[in-house]
């Protein structure tokens, strides 16, 4: 359990913020903006749930990613040490990853097949499950960087990042009647 009883600290007035261990770090730190923009999809979710509750199935999805989130940002707020012992963190596990791969097969199985790329756009679900694909993939961008600058991070959580854009992009689908209201993109219709 989080207790918050105090929300400003003053401590990061100097542009510097504590990673879980303690570490302080630049707020421009690649570790940052990696968690950052998980938050930020995390967010863009709670946008789309304002649309969703009439479909309760996709709605209860949402709602536990958001939780999941919470848990990919405390993974990529804690740089794994050397001698972790397994489950001594919270981290993403692959099982959340298998479970998103489920879910994006029962969605995909209901809708139509694409025969162009989709614009985001159609319902106010859909587009806002759009853009909530669109920051999940630049989670994505800045988790694979910090894997890049020789940061630890792991697979799972990279591979959730991966496919929780796909499971957006199908959810997203989903919300657009089922495919019915799909905006599609017209090659070169404006030249």
């Amino acid at each position: 359990m989080v207790t918050l009883n105090r929300i400003y600290t003053r401590t990061g007035d100097a542009g510097t913020t504590r990673l879980a261990t303690g570490a302080e770090v630049s707020k421009s730190d690649r570790r940052v903006e990696a968690y950052g923009a998980v938050d930020e999809t995390n967010a863009c979710l709670g946008l789309a749930r304002l649309h969703t509750g009439a479909d309760p199935d996709l709605d209860a999805m949402l709602a536990r990613i958001q939780n999941e989130l919470f848990d990919l940002g405390a993974d990529l707020a804690t740089p794994a040490a050397a001698d972790e012992a397994p489950g001594s963190r919270l981290r993403i596990l692959d099982s959340q990853v298998e479970r998103l791969e489920g879910e994006i097969d029962g969605l995909n199985a209901g809708l139509p097949e694409l025969k162009s790329f989709v614009l985001p756009g159609g319902t106010p679900a859909a587009a806002a499950l759009h853009l909530a694909r669109t920051m999940c993939r630049r989670a994505e961008r800045e988790t694979v960087r910090l894997v890049e600058a020789g940061e630890a991070v792991s697979g799972p959580a990279l591979r959730y990042l991966n496919r929780l854009s796909d499971f957006l992009f199908v959810a997203s689908r989903w919300a657009n009647g089922r495919g019915a209201a799909e905006v599609f993109w017209q090659s070169g219709a404006t030249r």
